[in-house]
């Protein structure tokens, strides 16, 4: 169903991907959009390696919610320049896509407890997460991608 790497030596493991997905902070989620057109947004997110899940949040409605509720086939993409050439301008760049069905989370609980998880990456302090789920909470929609595919690649950019 989905294809082999083509350059397959620049593969990154199944490992290198993960840890991409932790550390890094943001990628594009891209969506079948209005009239046939992709849309690809850049979002914050979260990655749960014990359920090997991807979340992001916004509001309730929207382009990207309603393009979801139509066909919810996505992709994202995030990549990280791992460290600059001796030549000064060049990068060894790492990048994923995760591939896979997304789903809006509808139970409030569950709602706020990946939102506090999700804000912990991007917060400094657990009280700054408590006063935005305070403040955004009820407004707030988390959308959980369950990843069906996921490569990584390795390239230098020369």
């Amino acid at each position: 169903m989905f294809r082999k790497m083509r350059r397959s030596k620049q593969e990154l493991s199944q490992e290198e991907c993960q840890t991409i997905l932790k550390e890094e902070k943001r990628g594009v989620l891209s969506v079948h959009g209005d009239d046939g057109y992709p849309y690809g947004v850049p979002m914050n997110f979260f990655y749960e390696p014990e359920d090997g899940m991807l979340y992001f949040h916004g509001a309730k409605e929207g382009h990207k919610i309603d393009a979801i509720k139509s066909d919810d086939k996505v992709c994202f993409t995030t990549w990280i320049q791992r460290r600059q050439d001796a030549d000064g301008w060049s990068w060894y760049v790492d990048s994923v896509i995760a591939m896979g069905r997304a789903k809006l989370v509808s139970d409030a609980q569950e709602t706020i407890d990946i939102a506090r998880k999700c804000g912990l990456k991007y917060y400094p302090s657990a009280e700054d997460v408590e006063k935005e789920i305070q403040r955004d909470g009820s407004r707030l929609q988390i959308i959980a991608l369950s990843i069906e595919h996921l490569t990584g690649k390795r390239v230098h950019e020369k």
